[in-house]
């Protein structure tokens, strides 16, 4: 799959734009601020109905306008085209359409575009809390599983009930059931399928940071929940008192986490930024080909400023990763230096394409 250009309007900086892309590696060079993750997050709003951060869809709405519009064109594995529109008016809610025709809901479309990004907060998927590490499961599993993203729905909505329950102070067992017999079914399917994704992913991991980083290191990954060995049930029964005096729910899925090791120590309290910038992007390249196996489907790959806080070494060797592999279809990379760029487009065969981006606008330069 590729995206064989965009049109955009009112977007974030960018007033109007159209462009079309190289199916190889398209390196987007102009200093900070120009609009170069502007772009990188218009074309994932097309593949996720969502910018790469959380933020409000009104802040995607240019400055001083009433509206956005973002129309890409992607060309498939199956060798058809499609148009998938985005947009978003002030005061009414996000419009998605392919080909024309608006999806009932949102998370009809997610996997339909598969798309993985490194970007520069990649580094809190290890230094933050566990809902970082738990939403990244949950975005990547969902685009290759719908059926997983129907089953968190269904329990993030019982959890709210019974949060609301237990604020509200109602002791009533019988009410309790009928809400824990959903989050108990939901929760068994969630964990099965986390814990065989993180099984999945970890020794792609373990091999793609070893590369990266000249195998003078090595990380592993483990699943924590509080699930292993037990069911949600009683995990909630054995909480139930607790929770009532919290007011909330304190136990299940939804605290699930990921540890991370650097040669058998804690990654998040010994790592350098480089390990963490390392561990990020051979977590990402990872889920990578996860998506493609899954999906049967090439994924878009976002690299935005891929040099920030890694050695000239790993860079040299990510970009050897997914320029030689043949495991790597259409790239996107962000920058502020030409050389950088040159030295990249330097050693990748293919299409490529350098664009030029001040102030919202683009020009391509064609071939570096």
């Amino acid at each position: 799959m590729n995206l064989k250009g965009i049109e955009i309007l009112n977007f974030k900086n960018i007033e109007g734009a159209t462009l079309e892309f190289s199916p190889g590696v398209n390196c987007l060079l102009g200093m900070n601020g120009m609009g170069k993750t502007n772009l990188l997050d218009a074309i994932h709003l097309l593949s996720m109905a969502r910018p790469m951060s959380s933020v409000a869809d009104s802040s995607l709405i240019r400055h001083g306008s009433d509206m956005m519009l973002v129309k890409g064109f992607f060309h498939t594995e199956a060798g058809g085209d499609d148009t998938i529109s985005c947009g978003i008016a002030r005061g009414k809610r996000k419009s998605l359409k392919r080909n024309g025709k608006e999806y009932g809901r949102l998370s009809e479309h997610i996997g339909n575009y598969p798309i993985v990004t490194v970007i520069p907060d990649d580094t809190r998927i290890i230094s933050g809390g566990g809902e970082e590490r738990r939403k990244l499961m949950d975005m990547v599993i969902s685009q290759a599983n719908p059926g997983y993203l129907a089953s968190l729905i269904r329990y993030n909505r019982a959890l709210d009930s019974r949060n609301k329950m237990l604020r509200a102070g109602l002791k009533d067992a019988l009410l309790y059931e009928s809400i824990e017999v959903s989050m108990a079914e939901t929760a068994a399917q969630i964990h099965s399928i986390r814990g065989e994704w993180v099984r999945d992913i970890t020794p792609v991991v373990e091999d793609i940071y070893a590369v990266i980083s000249g195998n003078r290191e090595k990380t592993t990954i483990n699943y924590r929940s509080q699930l292993n060995g037990s069911d949600m049930q009683s995990v909630l029964d054995s909480r139930r008192q607790k929770d009532q005096i919290l007011g909330f729910t304190s136990g299940g899925i939804h605290r699930d986490d990921m540890d991370v090791t650097l040669d058998g120590y804690s990654l998040k309290h010994i790592g350098s930024q480089g390990q963490l910038k390392t561990f990020a992007v051979a977590l990402r390249l990872a889920i990578y080909r996860y998506l493609k196996d899954k999906k049967g489907v090439t994924p878009l790959l976002l690299l935005d400023d891929i040099f920030d806080k890694l050695d000239s070494e790993r860079v040299g060797n990510i970009m050897k990763e997914v320029s030689t592999t043949g495991n790597f279809g259409q790239i996107f990379i962000t920058d502020t230096n030409r050389k950088h760029l040159d030295d990249i487009l330097s050693d990748i065969e293919g299409e490529k394409t350098l664009i030029n981006v001040t102030d919202g606008n683009f020009t391509t330069v064609g071939l570096a």
